[in-house]
């Protein structure tokens, strides 16, 4: 199945995969802005933080105003830094279990959310939910490559 090409709101310049996305537009905040949202937490909260997005990369980091997404044609998981651990959720196509997983919710078929919160590295488990979360966000789960 052919790619459609990503729509950018003109407004904010966010991308999303469908044309005239329900959104809030809200400046995107750059590494400053990043920096700002570790500034009371533990550095294990950063350093969970640095490893997820690392072990994801390359995707876009939006710094919103009450998260921080990891986005490539939609976002596929939402990260909350708190003081101590870090609390987001994964998008996954399907249910999945993990000792991390605080909540899931069904959405559709194809869109599941599970909340989890992490006081430490995560695990190679986890690792792979969140690379299965990433496939989501380039939605290879709807047959696009």
């Amino acid at each position: 199945m052919a790619e459609r090409e990503l729509w950018s709101c003109p407004r904010c310049g966010r991308t999303f995969a469908n044309r005239n996305q329900t959104h809030t537009c809200a400046a995107v905040g750059g590494p400053d802005a990043l920096d700002g949202r570790f500034v009371r937490c533990d550095p294990v909260v950063r350093q969970i933080f640095d490893a997820l997005v690392h072990h994801v990369e390359p995707v876009d980091v939006l710094v919103e105003k009450s998260r921080i997404a990891l986005h490539i044609r939609m976002s596929f998981a939402a990260m909350m830094p708190r003081t101590h651990w870090l609390d987001g959720h994964l998008v996954l196509a399907r249910t999945a279990a993990h000792p991390s997983f605080r909540r899931i919710e069904v959405y559709s078929a194809h869109n599941v959310l599970h909340a989890f919160r992490l006081t430490e590295a995560p695990d190679a488990e986890f690792l792979a939910l969140l690379a299965e979360a990433r496939d989501v966000g380039e939605q290879r789960h709807l047959g696009r490559s």
